[in-house]
């Protein structure tokens, strides 16, 4: 296997050895995390779809303790933007091991977390940075920082937008609110108001009378469906904040790094956000994070009085700076064939007679018959290929376009792999 290879499945899916590996897994781990049905599929009449267990991955391949090679058009949720396994990530996190494992967050610095943040500074144009281990700490750095500058509770997100589950992040989020939030309602505060995505935006005197003091969006929401708002809306957005004193805030953690063939997904429009907050591919491999703000915003916590306001045990982590140095590296190098693959991809799709929407390699595919994306993906892994549902049906939505298939493979994929998974992708839906 070495990353740009083709499937080949050498068991049925999943094969004895990930049912085993899962059968142990139902024995310890939270029932609510790992979703398996193996024991309870005769009974409910559904098919066996316990989840294949992974052994290895390199590049656009992932193999399974059975020995199966899929193409994976996930990234690994993204993570795996710059490939799995990117040779020169590997070689960062090995020379870093050699050196410093970890230093004391806030405490004590290393040169890596100081090169990291200054690249990322410009590469964003931003001028502070937070670091965090994971997209959630991003969006409460973000929250907590807006809260700083403004002096105002009050935050503005937008339908289906989904920005982490850790307790800051789930507050302001309204993806699946039935079955995510609403469990949590008591504990989560009062504070968020949603508008609709890509919609009119509200008053600026309403936004007045609620306190809003920040404004949260994905510039193309990802688990939400991967849904791209009218060109101008965020430079709107952008004016709206303005007007009402508001901190606008860009979660552009799926979309970041060169995902939608630019750098990131708000440069489009010639937009600057506030506060920016990326992640997953970030590390090449490594849970790390940022939120990136303007002097403006960010200076307002003040200097520190010897303990942080806001700080982790693991912040800027050595081992996941010198990664994300190298997978900036990887990903720079990548971004120029971004565009092209996703054109060519959407063209291909469209040809189909399939729904398109997206950019670069972040697309949604709608069927024509229905939104049961799941069982496509179901589909597609027997064939070989890993790819993943995303949006969510409700009331007064078009079934046809409420649930897509998500395509968000490594950035590293080739040409070759993308016509397979059509040909597969031809073979599941007949």
């Amino acid at each position: 296997m070495n990353g740009t290879d083709l499937p080949l499945l050498r068991t049925t899916v999943p094969g004895p050895a990930s049912r085993a590996w899962v059968d142990r897994l139902a024995r310890t781990e939270c029932p609510a995390i790992t979703a398996r049905r193996a024991r309870r599929a005769a009974a409910l009449g559904l098919s066996d779809d316990d989840p294949i267990v992974w052994a290895q991955a390199v590049g656009a391949n992932v193999q399974d303790v059975d020995g199966n090679i899929f193409v994976d058009l996930t990234a690994g949720f993204g993570v795996a933007a710059a490939g799995h396994r990117d040779p020169g990530v590997v070689a960062a996190l090995h020379a870093q091991a050699e050196a410093l494992l970890h230093a004391m967050g806030d405490a004590f610095p290393d040169p890596r977390r100081i090169e990291l943040m200054e690249r990322l500074c410009a590469m964003t144009g931003m001028d502070r940075v937070i670091l965090g281990s994971s997209g959630s700490d991003a969006v409460e750095a973000a929250l907590k920082t807006a809260r700083v500058a403004t002096g105002r509770d009050g935050v503005l997100a937008f339908d289906r937008g989904y920005h982490g589950l850790s307790y800051g992040a789930l507050a302001v989020g309204d993806y699946k609110a039935a079955d995510f939030r609403a469990p949590f309602a008591g504990q989560l505060g009062p504070h968020l108001r949603v508008a609709a995505f890509g919609g009119p935006l509200p008053p600026a005197d309403w936004l007045r009378s609620q306190e809003i003091g920040a404004v949260l969006v994905e510039p193309i929401q990802g688990r939400g469906g991967i849904r791209v708002p009218p060109h101008g809306w965020l430079s709107a957005l952008r004016a709206t904040c303005d007007q009402v004193g508001a901190a606008l805030i860009f979660d552009e953690i799926y979309t970041g790094f060169g995902r939608t063939g630019a750098p990131f997904a708000f440069q489009g429009e010639g937009v600057r956000p506030d506060l920016l907050c990326v992640g997953k591919g970030l590390g090449g491999g490594f849970p790390i994070s940022a939120c990136l703000g303007t002097a403006a915003v960010m200076d307002a916590w003040g200097a520190s009085k010897g303990e942080a306001l806001h700080t982790q045990t693991f912040l800027g982590n050595p081992l996941g700076c010198a990664m994300a140095l190298a997978a900036l590296d990887r990903l720079e190098a990548l971004a120029p064939a971004v565009g092209p693959l996703g054109e060519g991809l959407a063209t291909a799709l469209r040809a189909r007679g399939l729904g398109v929407r997206g950019r670069g390699l972040l697309l949604g595919v709608t069927l024509p018959t229905g939104p049961d994306a799941l069982a496509l993906s179901r589909a597609l892994l027997h064939r070989g290929y890993l790819a993943l549902p995303a949006g969510e049906v409700r009331a007064g939505d078009d079934p046809r376009q409420a649930v897509v298939l998500a395509l968000t493979p490594p950035l590293c994929i080739t040409q070759a792999q993308l016509d397979g998974f059509l040909g597969a992708l031809d073979q599941a839906r007949t």
